[in-house]
């Protein structure tokens, strides 16, 4: 071989920390267009005050809650922002340097960063978080300020939705030996205490409308993410072979995900095996794979705060049986009747009512070769209808910096991002069926960004065949 290079030198690596200190994702402009639309929302009689994420507990790496980066794209713990709506105005609270953490770990953004925070963030103003509640003091008697905006919500962290840390809490509060708050509980009483006389306002539905539709930056970022998953679940399918784990499953997935960047799960790994499907967020198994099960893989990555959210099934010993073809074929041409349904100008009512019409004869033409199997089918084709009755029915759910975005439903427009994700039940049997895309409404139709990946049949079969991961590697 090349003899080795005398460079006479330890190392030639830059000595400078390479990490970057905020986001090359998105432009200052945006966040401060994102803040101008609080602006407007509040009004100059008011401020919003958003808490960021504390320091992690134990060896775990910092990731910023979605609402702050939303608002800031400050990746930095402990840190606070005011938004004065008269002013219209951001001030960024940050700790102090601790320096010997930055010699351990590497910089963090502090207060004694002004300047370059100010550059970066594109904020007006940034200071020591020692002399927070001396500014809000201030607000409070300055007299103009007569409503406090916060979030009514708790604010969403790494494999979050609000829901599951609304669940999380509920569960401490039930603790006869816990029954603590939510950290966003005790921040609103603390301001309510430093703030007399101030009413509280929701900024919760305001973020809520800003984030339902997304901008060109963010949907890049969603597409990244969205193939992301869709490559993982690809060579979950290669790799698959009888007597696979569910836990082999999820290792194939965060292999791809670490080594394209991801910081995180966006939701830990739905690998089902057989039965296990039947309780769809069933997250334990370790049980291999029998030679006549069908696997369901749903399992997304967290991209730079942006995710995706996807499910798959295929045969464990890579060909679809008589019975699985008969069951998966009816609920694939059911999925895909709503899924090409999907336009931008229509409600899900409209949507579900358009699947209808494709759906009905997909029933009525169908064999089935159990009276079992034909019930479940026309109990699922009823609920659907029944739904499709319902002005106020929906399609899934929002996708974006949450796998379950918030936003209430509405005409689809563009810029949103949605799944779809019917679930088919035969109960006597255990069985359950889903599948599910990441969709984004666009000016002239849809993008399904998960659209690569096969769920058909003969697609799923070609790509088994193929050499995977575990394979070249076991």
């Amino acid at each position: 071989g090349e003899p080795a290079v005398e460079t006479g030198v330890w190392t030639t690596s830059p000595r400078e920390e390479t990490r970057p200190l905020f986001t090359t994702d998105f432009e200052p402009a945006e966040f401060a267009a994102r803040r101008a639309a609080v602006y407007d929302a509040i009004g100059p009689n008011a401020i919003a005050v958003l808490q960021g994420a504390p320091s992690p507990e134990g060896f775990i790496r910092f990731r910023q809650t979605n609402e702050f980066y939303y608002l800031s794209g400050i990746a930095a713990p402990h840190a606070y922002l005011i938004l004065d709506g008269a002013e219209r105005k951001t001030t960024v609270y940050l700790p102090n340097r601790k320096e010997r953490r930055e010699f351990n770990e590497g910089k963090v953004l502090s207060a004694e960063d002004s300047e370059l925070v100010k550059e970066l963030a594109g904020v007006d103003a940034v200071y020591s978080t020692d002399l927070l509640i001396d500014h809000l003091r201030t607000y409070a008697r300055s007299g103009r300020v007569r409503t406090v905006y916060v979030l009514s919500t708790p604010p969403e962290g790494l494999s979050a939705t609000r829901s599951m840390t609304a669940r999380a809490h509920a569960d401490w509060r039930e603790d006869p030996l816990d029954g603590r708050q939510g950290r966003q509980e005790v921040f609103v009483a603390n301001l309510r205490r430093h703030l007399p006389g101030v009413a509280i306002g929701d900024l919760t539905p305001i973020i809520d409308g800003l984030r339902l539709i997304k901008s060109e930056a963010e949907l890049k970022l969603i597409r990244i993410s969205s193939r992301l998953q869709g490559l993982a679940i690809m060579e979950a399918m290669r790799s698959t072979t009888p007597g696979i784990t569910e836990y082999e499953l999820e290792a194939i997935g965060k292999f791809i995900f670490w080594q394209h960047g991801v910081q995180g799960d966006a939701y830990y790994a739905l690998t089902h095996i057989g039965p296990n499907a039947y309780m769809n967020h069933y997250h334990a198994g370790v049980r291999a794979a029998e030679p006549g099960d069908m696997i369901l893989m749903d399992y997304g990555g967290d991209y730079r705060y942006y995710v995706s959210d996807m499910a798959r099934m295929w045969p464990a010993n890579g060909r679809f049986n008589a019975v699985q073809r008969e069951l998966y074929g009816f609920y694939l041409a059911f999925y895909e009747a709503i899924l090409y349904n999907i336009r931008p100008g229509l409600t899900a009512q409209q949507v579900k009512l358009a699947a209808l019409d494709e759906i009905e004869p997909i029933l009525e033409s169908w064999t089935f070769s159990s009276p079992v199997y034909e019930k479940a089918a026309r109990e699922f084709v009823e609920a659907f209808r029944q739904s499709a009755q319902d002005p106020n029915t929906s399609l899934g759910h929002w996708v974006g910096m949450a796998a379950h975005d918030p936003g209430r439903d509405t005409v689809l427009r563009p810029g949103m991002v949605l799944t779809i994700e019917p679930q088919f039940r035969v109960p006597e049997e255990k069985i359950y069926i889903r599948l599910e895309d990441t969709i984004a409404i666009t000016e002239d139709g849809v993008e399904i960004m998960t659209d690569f990946v096969p769920r058909d049949i003969e697609g799923i079969e070609r790509l088994m065949r193929e050499e995977g991961l575990l394979q070249r590697f076991p």
